[in-house]
This record gives C-alpha cells, sequence and structure tokens, in this order.
C-alpha cells in the first residue's frame, strides 16, 4: 500500500492541463444553504454536497452537483456577495460533483481539480457523448496546491486512491472546516469505482491518515449521507466509516476462504460488524470488494 503524508510539498503542480448509474441520491424537498464557519459553508440539493466561501475578497465553490442546483447556488451567492467566483474546485470527476461546472462558464475565473479528476472527466464525457455540456478543469494539481483568498487559505490535497484515483481533500485552514468529497458516505452505503482505480485499502488508510493529522475541532463535509444522517460531522465519523471498510473488506474476505461462491457472497444482507450501514446499496460495496480481492 502507498502510503503519503500531509507534509507540505516541495513544489505545485500547477498546470493548465460522468457520471455513474448509482447517482439517485435523496432528493430534499428544497436546498439547504448553511453558514458553518468563518464565511465557509455547505449548500445541498440533489447530489454530491457542495462547500463555498463568501467573503468581500473572493467567492470559492467546492463541486456542482447539477445545472439546475448550481444555479440556485449562485443566486443565493449573488444575494449575499455579487461578483465573480474566483475558484471552483471539483473534488473528484462524478457527474453529481462535476455537471454542475457548465453553470460556471464566464462566471468562475478557473476550475481546479487533481489531474486524474480532470482526465477522468474527459473520458467520461467522451464516452457519453456529453462534452459540450461540460466545463472542465483548467488548473490542475499532483499532490498538493494552496492558495490564500481573502483571509482564508485554501489547502487541497491527493493521498492516492480511494472513491476514485482522482479524489481532492480541501481545508479551508482559518475556518478549520475540511470537504472530504465522496471520501466520506456517513451511514450510507459508498459507491467504490473501480473502474476509475479506486482502492478500498488505500481509502482505510487515508482516513487513519486524516484522524491524526486534523483536530478535534475540524468539521467536516461529507459527499453524501443516508437519510436521517448529517452531511457534516467529526473525526469520529472519519473512524466509523473507516471502521466499515475493513469490516467490508473482512467479511469478503473471510467468505472467500470459506468457499463461498460469488454470486453467495452477492447475496449478503448486512455488513457484520457496521450496524449503522443499512438500506440500499450493499452490493456496491460487495461487488468492489470482490473485485479487489480478485475474486
Amino acid at each position: 500500500m502507498k502510503r503519503r503524508s500531509f507534509v507540505q510539498s516541495g513544489s505545485f503542480a500547477l498546470a493548465l492541463s460522468a457520471l455513474p448509474s448509482w447517482t439517485s441520491m435523496v432528493n430534499l424537498p428544497a436546498f439547504q444553504m448553511k453558514l458553518l464557519r468563518r464565511n465557509v459553508g455547505f449548500f445541498t440539493e440533489k447530489g454530491g454536497t457542495i462547500g463555498w466561501l463568501i467573503q468581500p475578497d473572493g467567492i470559492v465553490v467546492v463541486d456542482s452537483q447539477w445545472k439546475e442546483q448550481s444555479q440556485h447556488l449562485l443566486e443565493e451567492i449573488g444575494k449575499q456577495q455579487p461578483g465573480p467566483v474566483q475558484l471552483l474546485i471539483n473534488t473528484h470527476h462524478h457527474g453529481d460533483h462535476t455537471s454542475g461546472n457548465i453553470a460556471f462558464k464566464g462566471i468562475s475565473k478557473h476550475i481546479m481539480a487533481h489531474e486524474n479528476s480532470k482526465t477522468n472527466q474527459l473520458t467520461a464525457a467522451q464516452k457519453n457523448n456529453n462534452v459540450a455540456d461540460q466545463l472542465f478543469p483548467d488548473l490542475t494539481y499532483k499532490d498538493r496546491w494552496q492558495q490564500s483568498i481573502g483571509d482564508e487559505t485554501i489547502d487541497i490535497q491527493y493521498l492516492g486512491p480511494a472513491h476514485t484515483n482522482g479524489d481532492s481533500i480541501i481545508h479551508f485552514q482559518q475556518a478549520n472546516v475540511v470537504h472530504c468529497g465522496d471520501l466520506i458516505f456517513n451511514r450510507r452505503y459508498p459507491y467504490i469505482d473501480k473502474s476509475t482505480g479506486a482502492s478500498i485499502e488505500n481509502w482505510i488508510e487515508i482516513l487513519q491518515q486524516m484522524q491524526s493529522y486534523f483536530d478535534n475541532d475540524t468539521l467536516f463535509i461529507f459527499g453524501h449521507c443516508r437519510e436521517g444522517f448529517e452531511v457534516t460531522g467529526n473525526k469520529n465519523d472519519l473512524a466509523a466509516f473507516a471502521d466499515y471498510l475493513t469490516a467490508l473488506l473482512e467479511f469478503v474476505a473471510s467468505e472467500i476462504k470459506s468457499g463461498k461462491s460469488k454470486e453467495q457472497i452477492m447475496m449478503t444482507t448486512a455488513i457484520p460488524g457496521a450496524p449503522q450501514w443499512t438500506g440500499d446499496g450493499i452490493e456496491r460495496s460487495l461487488s468492489a470488494a470482490l473485485e479487489e480481492l480478485r475474486m
């Protein structure tokens, strides 16, 4: 397993450089726009949770859901702080996080993503024949990127494959708020995108590194949650999700060792040791674990 550090990278790789079927998330009756700390908050309506920084010296948005949802977001931002968006950041390439990019055309000065995320977005758009409906990142990074906007410092890091091979962790340092993207599915069965290099084993390690690096005051924004749970939380939620992924791998490995067939394992209705993970979607976890364990 490749281990990476949260230590400052010596150089930044700034360069000009899909939509999966599982993305039918819980549709809220209306959008929610909530301030968390120091001008940082979140917006959610349909798709992956959006983060935002709104201040007189600059506006930053993290993820874009769908075009209609981003238009709603931009309308709300305009009520508070008219002006262009300095930076739109995509945590990864999936359509429920990037399909709204097109709403930022002519509005956001730059779009930032990990270099693998941009590649994945381009590949998915070409495969789905919808390149014209996309707005792709014009800035990419390899390991780490930082920039101050107003009185806030934005620190973006990539620690290796997890949910995909291009997941960014975005830390608003002064507010001490971290947008995790889909590195956290709060009590919801995750999508593990093996088609773009996802790794359950490394995902667990990344979550452990995050628990060590961030302090007990850090507030995390999650990509998704199960109905009845929140899209924000603390390090305990990271630990709980790491425990779920660990239980998943251990269970599937034990089932393989006991001689169970793939078909028998796919009939599982609950992961032992992970009682809070219930509802629809367990087959996504099982199939990804089977692929990772090469059954």
